[in-house]
């Protein structure tokens, strides 16, 4: 869509991916911010505002470009928009599912966060189908025709019952308490590298594929990403099935070690395809991280709230945007050398190896048989 912005508008590629850029900022922002609203007006409400304004953004992305005399400011007011409503989502969903009266609470997290990757592989591929049976000239209807989600889940969030996650009479702790707790920023270098662990190897996916697989940039673009949202599913749906008969710390320890694997594949293999299999078993790896971490925080610290979930929102996306700028970095340093920034980035897995090991150890009593 970037170089259809960049041809239709006439706006430089610097200031299309500032888009990105806005995107990201703007998620963290409302993070923070929703720390201060959403007990205030309750979870129903603030859920309902997050999905208006996820559809208003998709639909503002089809009118306001052509109502201003330079359209990237229609764009960026969109961009805006629906970043606003990203950002409340990811504070918001995983507590309503934290707070409903399921039996394992860690299996239903994994399975919520499964989703997350079903619709990254279903927007790129029924996207990219639109686009060759209609034609990328017609990208305002498909715009329109993935706001219809966010509008159908607006009608069922009037409807579906919602628990709160901390008991009527209740309050959640604030940000001092937090602060004041060891486990909280266990949690918080958990959320962070896994957020990092995932977006250092998915951020270059489409780079594998091509050279993997010896195809076209676009064919590289689809298969690399796809490939790796895939696996990062199934790991996901897999705990999710089964997450009643496994250890949580067990399966992130595992999966961290499987993480460290997948970088020394990439690195260090000579051969192309082994990058491609080393970028899929990553996807494989960081599956549980995310929603495990979510799962960790509200077994470790008691009664976080909202807060503790926002700012680890917040983490997890320091994270995103961190690990990809790592190995950006450090290839750079290393003459645009891209498997030495990949490598640099095991740092990321190996702290979250530590941080699972050291929260074990505080708040459940060390013993090595809980871990291994």
């Amino acid at each position: 869509m970037f170089l259809t912005f960049q041809r239709s508008y006439d706006i430089s590629l610097s200031k299309i991916t500032m888009l990105v850029t806005i995107n990201f900022g703007v998620q963290l922002i409302v993070d923070v911010l929703s720390i201060g609203f959403v007990d205030k007006i309750g979870y129903r409400a603030s859920v309902l505002l997050a999905h208006v304004f996820s559809a208003a953004g998709l639909i503002s992305l089809t009118v306001l470009p052509e109502l201003f005399s330079d359209p990237f400011i229609g764009l960026l007011i969109a961009v805006i928009i629906y970043a606003a409503g990203g950002g409340l989502l990811e504070v918001l969903i995983s507590p309503i599912v934290e707070a409903c009266p399921t039996d394992n609470k860690e299996k239903m997290m994994s399975l919520l966060h499964s989703f997350y990757c079903w619709g990254h592989v279903g927007v790129v591929f029924l996207s990219t189908l639109f686009f060759g049976q209609v034609g990328i000239d017609h990208w305002k209807l498909l715009a329109l025709l993935w706001a219809l989600i966010p509008i159908v889940n607006i009608l069922l969030f009037t409807r579906v019952p919602i628990v709160h996650l901390i008991a009527e009479g209740e309050t959640g702790l604030t940000i001092k308490e937090l602060v004041y707790k060891k486990s909280f920023w266990i949690c918080m270098l958990l959320m962070l590298c896994a957020g990092a662990c995932e977006q250092s190897v998915s951020q270059w996916a489409s780079v594998f594929a091509e050279k993997g697989l010896g195809v076209s940039k676009m064919v590289g673009d689809l298969a690399g990403p796809m490939l790796f949202a895939i696996l990062m599913g199934i790991a996901r749906t897999f705990y999710g099935k089964y997450g009643e008969k496994m250890n949580l710390d067990k399966f992130m320890i595992y999966s961290g070690i499987l993480c460290i694997i997948s970088y020394l594949l990439i690195s260090l293999s000579p051969l192309p395809a082994f990058g491609l299999i080393g970028c899929g078993l990553c996807g494989l790896s960081v599956g549980i991280l995310w929603p495990g971490t979510f799962s960790t925080a509200a077994t470790s610290v008691k009664g976080g709230g909202t807060a503790m979930f926002a700012l680890l929102a917040v983490a997890g996306d320091l994270g995103c945007a961190g690990g990809p700028t790592f190995v950006g970095l450090v290839s750079g340093a290393f003459g645009g050398n891209l498997k030495t920034g990949i490598f640099a980035a095991i740092l990321f897995p190996i702290l979250l190896l530590i941080g699972i090991a050291w929260n074990n150890h505080l708040w459940r009593g060390y013993d090595k048989s809980d871990i291994f």
